[in-house]
């Protein structure tokens, strides 16, 4: 496993009570950074993770909000920057997912698919910018989707495949904007992982990518010599190249 080091640095990672999210900000621990445990609704979960998280040494603390909420965000990045200080290292990987034909998706969920992939990311990027161009050094992860650079899409969980694209589109054009600020920008796109929802009847390698791979390619991007990389999407999907979703 690639291991930056990270001590002196203070990290966020959205939607860190479960899943993806949980696995990158424990590896980010494990790499020495101190670390936010981000979470919504899942207050029971978030502090287990925080728990596991002191298990590496580093300061940590659990903080509520919703992403797609501006003022809730200002308050997410408020309480961490008192707790810890500025965020360094920010990963956005809130984003919900509705596997069903577009038609029947209701309005509700639509938007909130749409929101909480795409205007959290842009939410959360805009508000750790003061802090990392202060510090002239800052890192953004956005987690994106396999296929969503090639603007393949479904008519099963549509929404989804639109706010994916968009956020690889603000990965390339937030790198452009601070490619003089000491702050890099990137992106890692899986498409099966093994909590996954929904699992194709054949997958690449004969395996869905394992936490261990997604940690595996956010540490490349925080590695002090990964500094001329930005804009850059690195898809987890065991070289699956399809022509279609």
């Amino acid at each position: 496993m690639i291991d930056p080091d990270l001590a002196g640095r203070t990290a966020l990672v959205t939607g860190s009570a479960k899943g993806v999210g949980r696995e990158l900000l424990l590896a980010l621990a494990d790499c020495g950074a101190s670390v936010a445990v981000h979470y919504n609704t899942s207050a029971d979960a978030a502090s287990k993770v925080a728990d596991r998280a002191r298990e590496h040494g580093v300061d940590v603390t659990t903080v509520q909000a919703d992403v797609t909420d501006p003022d809730a965000v200002d308050d997410l990045f408020s309480a961490v920057e008192n707790d810890l200080g500025s965020v360094d290292v920010l990963v956005n990987n809130v984003g919900a997912f509705a596997p069903t034909h577009w038609e029947e998706i209701d309005f509700e969920t639509w938007n909130r698919v749409l929101e909480t992939n795409l205007n959290g990311t842009y939410l959360c990027s805009k508000r750790a910018l003061d802090g990392m161009r202060a510090a002239e050094w800052g890192r953004i992860v956005n987690v994106g989707y396999a296929s969503a650079d090639r603007l393949l899409v479904s008519p099963q969980n549509f929404p989804y495949f639109v706010a994916k694209a968009g956020v690889l589109m603000f990965t390339r054009m937030l790198a452009a904007d601070t490619q003089d600020e000491g702050i890099t920008v990137n992106a890692v796109s899986p498409y099966v992982v093994e909590n996954s929802d929904v699992f194709p009847d054949s997958l690449p390698r004969g395996r869905s990518a394992s936490f261990e791979d997604m940690c595996q390619a956010m540490l490349f991007f925080l590695e002090d010599d990964s500094d001329y990389l930005s804009g850059q999407n690195v898809a987890v999907d065991g070289g699956w190249r399809p022509e279609r979703v």
